[in-house]
């Protein structure tokens, strides 16, 4: 259930994130709501008493887990999102579950099975139709894409090293350590490229109210239900669930922001979640085995 609860977050996050756009740039965006959850699970960690020290030999560590999520991560999500509908960008974001197994075989020489294979070619095969016309005219931008797949691979590179982490670490002191870090990052952006921006913006409550929430929800709480998931199912069966994510935002984006459907991107859609479980159905059944076992 914590599990479903961090996609659920996520996926709604997509369009929190939207309407905080409308006012601020990404890095003002990234860099506030790394601060406040910073601030607040700072604040839990000293009234709970749960207050880890990091290592010195893990620092590095740290540095390199908040390189890639928030820092390049979230850049990839945050100018793809700038170009793309926030449900193509979360449908993008689902690819994790199916790019992932590739890099299991470059870096461990895992085989992939045939339903893996047919997954992936299922999955690609509907983000064409998703992403193209009729007339086969590209309807989202490229370099959106591209940002959206950098961002993927940056997510793949996060839950490598936060593998690693969470056999020593509490999953509250991870999450308050990387985000305070990826805080640290996104400074000298704001600065340089949004500060004279984020100075005049007088924001209106509502947009006051989905920062917060996604600090709290999508920075915080979050991460730190996908870190104990990572911690006790593994990479590969936490990945799964991430297929749900472009439901819940293709849901929250059509209530909230008033996206439209055609049948083609319905039928786009369909056929990469249909893909994305498919590319999994074989590891859940081995997973099934072995726990059965």
């Amino acid at each position: 259930m914590g599990t479903l609860g961090a996609m659920f977050f996520w996926g709604i996050a997509f369009v929190w994130t939207k309407i905080v756009f409308e006012y601020y740039g990404p890095f003002t965006t990234l860099l506030f709501r790394l601060i406040i959850s910073a601030v607040i699970l700072t604040l839990y960690a000293k009234v709970t008493r749960i207050n880890e020290k990091v290592a010195r030999k893990d620092w590095p560590i740290f540095l390199l887990l908040a390189l890639l999520q928030p820092f390049c991560y979230f850049i990839g999500e945050s100018f793809g999102l700038l170009l793309v509908t926030s449900t193509l960008a979360s449908i993008m974001i689902g690819l994790i579950p199916v790019i992932a197994p590739v890099f299991a075989y470059l870096l461990y020489r895992e085989r992939l099975s045939a339903v893996n294979i047919a997954g992936l070619i299922v999955s690609f095969l509907g983000l064409a139709i998703f992403t193209t016309t009729g007339s086969a005219h590209l309807e989202a931008s490229v370099k959106g894409l591209l940002f959206l797949l950098f961002a993927v691979l940056s997510g793949i590179g996060y839950s490598l090293v936060v593998k690693g982490l969470s056999q020593r670490y509490r999953p509250l002191t991870i999450v308050r350590v990387q985000n305070t870090i990826g805080g640290l990052y996104f400074l000298p952006l704001m600065i340089g490229f949004e500060w004279e921006k984020t100075l005049s913006v007088n924001p209106p409550a509502n947009v006051i109210l989905n920062l917060v929430m996604l600090a709290v929800f999508g920075s915080s709480l979050a991460f730190i239900l996908i870190t104990v998931a990572i911690r006790d199912l593994g990479i590969s069966r936490t990945t799964i669930f991430t297929n749900i994510i472009p439901v819940i935002t293709a849901i929250a984006a059509y209530f909230l922001l008033g996206e439209s459907f055609s049948e083609r991107k319905i039928i786009g859609m369909a056929i990469i979640i249909s893909g994305l479980f498919l590319s999994q159905y074989q590891k859940r059944k081995t997973a099934r085995i072995i726990h059965e076992r």
